[in-house]
């Protein structure tokens, strides 16, 4: 509790920041357009996935390529529960269904993670693609899931809130929680324990940090969050197949957004989000037939010119100007 305690009061200025962005984020919708929204959700959507995928492959150094698998793991679980019983009103057919796929990423990250955190660096990021491959196979193949075919959700509607400001609204709800969640990881115990596990995982072992316990937790952790946020984007979709949920872009995109604002950082996930989002959305979404490459020129830019990502950069800057 003690250093939970002092982690907070040496990050105050930090925390009074977050709360003032969010507040403004949570009024921004009065005054933006609906495409402008829209694109804030997304950006939401994004930033609340990648910081998910901080709490293991940030803070402990294993990157997972394949957290696609438990966005459509949440998807379809909650879909085709919400199928099932046909909940009113549809506002609490969601919140079931996303509970379950937050449920069901649970249940398969637990019994997962012994045997494929025993894996380290490509091998672990290369198995994770594997498992979302396999999920993204039987979803597609096994006719009950139904997959090919698709799945319509129950569409959510409240009285005076355009669909858009809606998932807005929800998505900046998770992004705070995510957020919240991550920064008290990094500031107990169990965050220098997964910064050592980072940097040196034997040695961490042999001085006595509870390497595997703390792994195993953070997977769980990530992938129940991650199985959340597909079963409410399953939603704000309003209808999912294979193709919709299991990309692979998906979870590159995280890993993009992380490196892009500083990987191991909770703010580094979000302004690459941010950042990417209104580039590929905004900037570049009239120029379809060059979009993909001046994306990619501007990745092998930053990564060459701010390896440790733009928070890195702007650090290496005050520490020379210091």
């Amino acid at each position: 509790m003690t250093m939970w305690r002092e982690g907070v009061r040496a990050h105050r200025w930090w925390i009074a920041a977050s709360v003032a962005g969010f507040v403004l984020l949570a009024f921004a919708p009065a005054l933006l357009s609906p495409f402008q929204v829209r694109v804030g959700a997304l950006f939401l959507f994004f930033a609340a996935l990648s910081l998910a995928w901080t709490l293991l492959g940030g803070f402990a150094g294993y990157w997972s390529f394949g957290q696609t698998a438990f966005i459509g793991l949440g998807a379809f679980t909650a879909a085709l529960l919400e199928s099932a019983l046909h909940l009113h009103p549809a506002s609490l057919s969601m919140a079931v269904g996303a509970a379950a796929g937050a449920l069901a990423c649970a249940v398969l990250s637990g019994l997962l993670a012994w045997p494929i955190l025993r894996l380290r660096g490509v091998y672990f990021a290369v198995a994770m693609l594997g498992v979302a491959q396999v999920l993204a196979e039987l979803t597609s193949n096994v006719d009950w899931v139904k997959g090919a075919l698709g799945i319509v959700l129950p569409r959510v509607v409240l009285r005076g809130v355009t669909q858009h400001a809606l998932y807005y609204d929800i998505f900046l709800l998770l992004t705070a929680a995510i957020l919240a969640i991550g920064f008290a990881v990094r500031i107990g115990r169990i965050g220098q324990g997964l910064v050592s596990l980072r940097e040196d995982e034997d040695t961490a072992r042999m001085l006595g940090v509870p390497t595997e316990r703390y792994k195993i937790a953070m997977f769980v952790l990530s992938a129940t969050l991650t199985g959340l946020l597909g079963a409410v984007y399953a939603h704000s979709l309003g209808y999912i197949t294979t193709e919709s949920v299991y990309r692979t872009d998906f979870s590159l995109d995280m890993i993009v957004y992380c490196l892009l604002g500083g990987i191991g950082t909770l703010a580094g996930p979000i302004l690459g989000a941010a950042l990417m989002t209104v580039l590929t959305q905004v900037v570049l979404g009239q120029l379809l037939s060059i979009h993909m490459f001046v994306t990619g020129a501007l990745l092998v830019a930053l990564v060459l010119l701010a390896p440790r990502g733009i928070l890195g950069a702007l650090a290496a800057l005050r520490r020379a100007g210091a």
